[in-house]
């Protein structure tokens, strides 16, 4: 690993949760982190495999207010930096042993931040409480909170990228020696985590109510996956009789099957009662007529959404 590539790299993550409070660009995100640290990396496929797996396992992970969750944008940045500079290090690997553990550790971090940030906002109170308030004093102070925003990533990052090389080395090389039972298992276990998340957000999701939209779903990528396959395979072995057959099958994109959900969100969509015919509607005599809308489970509806 290069001097430059730690540089940027550090810089990333200084700016990538300015961006989170801010902007909120793609880039951001766990799958954005992979692109920008593979492309820095120059191995591009790994860092997209842990964005995206570090991406599915936060899908139902979210904060309410101040709260802190899991950085699962830094945590992508150091595996896929360590994933693609260590040897014998697999994607999987590097998820379950270092992307996970460090998410969860810079909510640590995250909570610091938060803290420090405190002091900004006591000076803005004391300028603001002046006879003659000094705008131009409470404006760079606003600004001051970037920087302990900007160094609770940034700095871990560039220390463990810095030098936590050596380390990573040693703890690739035990896992692929002596301690191979290991390394097997976290690399399952680094290819399970986007289930969990897909999991979790199934769990939030109002699924029992949209249980159709679901199936349906499932049952279209699916044949959709089935039907691709068999004309590959098809192809494949007509290419191997015929040597002038040339034609290439490509498989459906993961944009139309984007493209069929959203073609049945909008029709769920229309499907739903207006506001004024909801309201149009006489108010029922007896309040225990009213229908409740919240899941014993934990299932949040479209009422609580």
């Amino acid at each position: 690993m290069t001097w430059w590539q730690i540089v940027l790299l550090t810089l990333y993550a200084g700016l990538e949760i300015l961006d989170e409070l801010q902007i909120y660009s793609a880039l951001n995100t766990p799958v954005g982190a992979g692109l920008i640290a593979g492309l820095i990396m120059g191995d591009m496929q790994t860092g997209l495999i842990i964005g995206a797996s570090m991406q599915l396992m936060v899908l139902g992970v979210g904060t309410f207010g101040g709260a802190s969750k899991i950085d699962a944008t830094t945590g992508t940045v150091l595996a896929t930096a360590f994933s693609t500079s260590v040897k014998g290090m697999s994607p999987q690997t590097a998820i379950s042993s270092i992307a996970v553990p460090v998410a969860a550790i810079m909510v640590e971090l995250d909570v610091l931040a938060r803290f420090t940030n405190t002091y900004f906002a006591h000076r803005i109170d004391h300028l603001i409480d002046q006879e003659k308030v000094n705008y131009k004093a409470v404006e760079r102070n606003v600004l001051y909170g970037a920087i302990p925003w900007a160094l609770s990533r940034a700095v871990p990052v560039f220390i463990a990228l810095a030098f936590g090389r050596g380390l990573v080395q040693t703890i690739a090389n035990a896992l692929n020696g002596d301690l191979q039972w290991l390394g097997t298992g976290l690399t399952v276990a680094g290819a399970t985590l986007p289930a969990v998340g897909f999991a979790i957000l199934l769990r939030y999701l109002p699924v029992k109510k949209h249980a159709a939209y679901l199936i349906l779903g499932f049952t279209i990528t699916t044949l959709f996956s089935v039907l691709f396959t068999n004309i590959q395979t098809l192809g494949a072995g007509i290419a191997t009789v015929n040597k002038e057959f040339s034609a290439i099958f490509n498989g459906l994109p993961m944009l139309a099957i984007a493209l069929i959900g959203l073609a049945f969100a909008i029709l769920h969509y229309k499907s739903i009662p207006t506001n004024s015919a909801a309201t149009s509607s006489p108010a029922p005599e007896n309040k225990a007529a009213i229908t409740d809308t919240t899941n014993d489970e934990g299932e949040i509806t479209d009422d609580e959404l």
